[in-house]
């Protein structure tokens, strides 16, 4: 079984990757179009997780795959681990360029975290009842929220959620050095310790595609994905009174609100796709979900390229995406304006460059 509508909910994602990660200029964005300062969730704080979300729900169908053509236990452990690793290498390879100064090289990172939170997820999976996996996602969140609020941190006490003083920032100041994280800042917002809750919310996609996979396709199922979305939202708003929603720390209030927009997303798809089969305005979705890997990998190297790269070898010479974005956008649309449609004409590249591969069958899968 393929749900069509996973793979345009994939796609929306991926655009809106695009559009908060391709800005013409970082000076003149929307706010809604930026990450919350540090507490809070803006909608640029809901595209990642919605991605960890997603790769839940396809564990439904991909693990199940493996299990149908009775592949032994080594065979399942060697195909999940190599795309971890390939996951991996890839977010390493996106970090490191243009120049791979392995000395000060951010380990971690977006693919990074989906690599780990899917190896992790999946060998739980393989491995644990429906109850220990609901177990297991409630240790994971409680034990975070404990851990992130009891714990001390040296030079900072117990409690400590700002950027320097957290325990997720000291576990990785520890174990990954300073230099190893994000822009050489104190903590990084896709670090090894956070991402314990980031395996939950791959585990409740899991669980969302699973109750999918035995419900009929009707307007009852994307209702009560609703009533499922809008209760974690409560429960997220509510436990982010004690545990703030905070995206850099992936705290546990933060995993259930945002799954909680995820699950409403994913009934709108569903009940438009599956249900009344209105599939023409979810095409251009598609045809990027169905790359998405490849999109996201090949927009980081030219976003890049564009960034690293000037127009001539001038003192005062502009980057390619400066020059293209004050000659082709700000000066006719305004300096926000512009900054934005910049963003917009790289999503619509990028979605020919998948329309392209999905006339030729090409799809590019790790």
């Amino acid at each position: 079984m393929r749900l069509k509508s996973l793979d345009v909910f994939r796609g929306i994602t991926i655009a809106s990757m695009i559009i908060v990660n391709n800005p013409g200029s970082w000076n003149y964005v929307y706010s809604p179009l930026l990450h919350a300062k540090w507490h809070g969730c803006t909608p640029t704080d809901l595209v990642f997780p919605f991605f960890l979300f997603i790769v839940g729900v396809a564990m439904t169908f991909s693990l199940s795959k493996y299990t149908d053509k009775n592949q032994t236990t080594t065979q399942i452990y060697r195909r999940i681990l190599q795309r971890c690793l390939i996951l991996f290498l890839l977010g390493l390879l996106l970090n490191g360029f243009p120049n791979y100064d392995l000395a000060n090289i951010r380990i971690m990172g977006v693919l990074q975290r989906i690599s780990l939170a899917y190896l992790l997820a999946a060998i739980a999976i393989l491995n644990l009842s429906r109850k220990q996996l609901y177990g297991l996602a409630a240790v994971l969140l409680i034990g975070y929220w404990i851990a992130m609020q009891l714990i001390s941190v040296p030079g900072y006490g117990a409690g400590d959620l700002s950027p320097e003083g957290n325990l997720a920032a000291y576990i990785d100041r520890l174990i990954l050095t300073q230099q190893h994280l994000w822009a050489g800042k104190p903590y990084d917002p896709e670090g090894l310790f956070s991402t314990l809750a980031a395996i939950v919310t791959v585990l409740i996609g899991y669980f969302a595609g699973e109750w999918l996979n035995h419900q009929p396709i009707k307007s009852r199922t994307s209702l009560n994905l609703v009533i499922f979305g809008l209760s974690c939202l409560v429960v997220g708003y509510i436990w982010g009174l004690f545990f703030p929603i905070n995206k850099a720390l992936w705290t546990s209030s933060y995993v259930i609100f945002t799954c909680g927009w995820a699950l409403i997303l994913l009934a709108a798809c569903y009940e438009a796709i599956e249900v009344q089969g209105w599939q023409k305005w979810g095409r251009p979705f598609e045809v990027m979900g169905l790359n998405a890997i490849f999109i996201f990998v090949a927009s980081g190297f030219l976003a890049r390229m564009m960034i690293y790269h000037n127009i001539s070898s001038g003192e005062n010479s502009p980057t390619i995406k400066t020059w293209i974005y004050e000659h082709f956008f700000q000066s006719w649309a305004g300096s926000l304006n512009g900054s934005l449609i910049f963003a917009i004409v790289i999503v619509l590249f990028w979605w020919g460059i998948s329309e392209f591969m999905y006339r030729r069958g090409w799809f590019l899968k790790v």
